[in-house]
């Protein structure tokens, strides 16, 4: 699949169970399960099944010294209310070995279906999780009560399966994740500060006033060393815009090749119209200052200009199939999160549609939103700046994302904020730190995980780029 678009970008921002494998199901929980020392000789799959509501089903392995599980846990929708409807939540283990440290990753999406090592995953030599968020195909309950799609039920998420697992890992436990990703990993610490021993996020934003975006104008305005690369990218989108009528007859054709629909956004001019705004922020996401001369000139044919608006923007996004899958990042956005909407002054007058660019758009009518003006990240704000902890913040200095940021405070506590210099919206970005700053983070890392580097190596060959952040909207 190749990568979309920022996928209403300035908004903050499907495999089933199935295959060959063992599947076992456990008895029904009646209360959280408690830790208890495994048997010293028990196999990894036994002690598994052992645990109430947990789904195994082992898999090949692609990671050598690996064991790979699928498993799905059962989760109360409503932790409060913990006899009432539950759901399945689906998460994939890499079993190292029971004394290695475990990470968990989380995407804020759905999970990543093939084998990969996080960042940190691979520095510490440990077992990963890759927990499913709720509300993401397969992990949504039926019927779904959308508000129970919050951030402090998804920590809960979290926290009930941490409790569960720690019977058989009983050592260091980091979290990780990037993007929303990332901010889960975050929001998990500031309601279960005791889970994990240190949390690594990467290029997560951070929108504490949902009114003042500033900053991504600032960004835009300043981004990279290079003024007619600024330039040309903010020119081509008011290319594709002068052109509308030849970008809107091969998007028209595409659609009805594909089968694509927009039931969501109405019409295909008004999905168009979204991906344009998408593109700039879309280029500095995803690519580097030098892809700047790849791109097309304005004088380029329309099928080149078509090319690189799909390729940047990709106009498939704006389509019901592929807003449909990202439903519950747009309502978490429109009650929770909030989203960052730039000023398109250099598209204007040739915008029919500007007001659309936001979450109410994205999210069907029959599902009701509500924000809660900006309670939920004041509240994170604050325990991050005077309570936080062991928390690890790293940032691509070219992307966008960075320009409204997590930041430390008087009570923050072995935390720290790093920037990896010309860099976009990686998951990989301790290895591209300054080699003093690489240094302390690692160290800083390895002591949370209680480990010492092996190797002298940050990844391997089978450590690739975190296959979220370029497999969905990106936040």
């Amino acid at each position: 699949m190749r990568r979309v678009s920022r996928g209403a970008t300035a908004l903050m921002l499907v495999a089933g169970l199935s295959g060959a494998g063992t599947t076992a199901w456990a008895a029904e929980p009646t209360r959280e399960p408690t830790r208890t020392e495994p048997a010293a000789a028990a196999d990894i799959a036994a002690e598994l099944k052992a645990i109430p509501g947990m789904k195994v089903e082992e898999r090949a392995s692609t990671l050598p010294g690996h064991r790979w599980f699928w498993l799905s846990y059962r989760q109360p929708v409503d932790h409060r209310r913990p006899n009432g409807q539950w759901f399945e939540q689906r998460v994939l283990l890499q079993h190292r070995s029971a004394d290695r440290p475990m990470v968990l990753y989380t995407s804020g999406y759905g999970t990543p279906t093939t084998m990969f090592r996080s960042e940190p995953t691979a520095l510490v030599d440990g077992n990963q999780i890759s927990v499913e968020y709720r509300y993401f195909t397969p992990s949504r309950p039926v019927p779904t009560d959308w508000t129970k799609d919050t951030i402090w039920q998804a920590a809960t998420d979290e926290h009930r399966l941490i409790r569960a697992l720690k019977k058989i890992y009983q050592g260091r436990w980091i979290s990780t994740g990037g993007s929303k990703g990332g901010m889960t990993a975050v929001y998990h610490k500031r309601f279960y500060p005791n889970d994990v021993d240190g949390s690594v996020v990467y290029v997560a934003p951070h929108d504490v006033d949902n009114d003042e975006d500033s900053r991504y104008d600032r960004f835009f305005a300043t981004v990279g060393t290079d003024d007619r690369c600024r330039a040309h990218i903010k020119s081509l989108a008011r290319e594709f815009l002068k052109r509308r009528p030849a970008m809107l007859e091969r998007f028209e054709a595409a659609a009805a090749e594909n089968g694509w629909t927009f039931d969501i956004l109405k019409t295909p001019d008004r999905a168009f119209e979204n991906s344009v705004m998408d593109y700039e922020w879309g280029f500095w996401q995803y690519q580097l200052q030098s892809d700047c001369a790849s791109l097309p000139a304005l004088d380029a044919s329309d099928d080149a200009l078509y090319a690189s608006l799909d390729a940047i923007a990709g106009l498939s996004f704006y389509t019901d199939q592929g807003l449909e899958p990202y439903i519950p990042y747009y309502y978490q956005a429109g009650t929770q999160l909030g989203w960052g909407k730039p000023q398109f002054t250099h598209l204007r007058p040739l915008l029919r549609y500007e007001d659309s660019y936001q979450p109410r758009t994205y999210v069907p009518r029959d599902i009701p939103m509500r924000f809660d003006k900006g309670r939920a990240m004041r509240d994170i704000d604050r325990w991050v700046r005077n309570h936080g902890s062991r928390l690890m913040f790293l940032y691509g200095e070219n992307d966008p994302w960075g320009s409204e940021r997590f930041r430390l405070g008087r009570g923050s506590r072995d935390s720290a904020v790093y920037e990896a210099p010309g860099m976009n919206h990686s998951g990989r970005l301790i290895d591209r730190l300054p080699a003093e700053q690489r240094a302390r983070a690692v160290a800083d890392l390895m002591r949370w995980a209680g480990t010492q580097q092996r190797a002298g190596i940050l990844s391997t060959p089978a450590d690739a780029e975190d296959p979220m952040l370029r497999q969905r909207p990106p936040l």
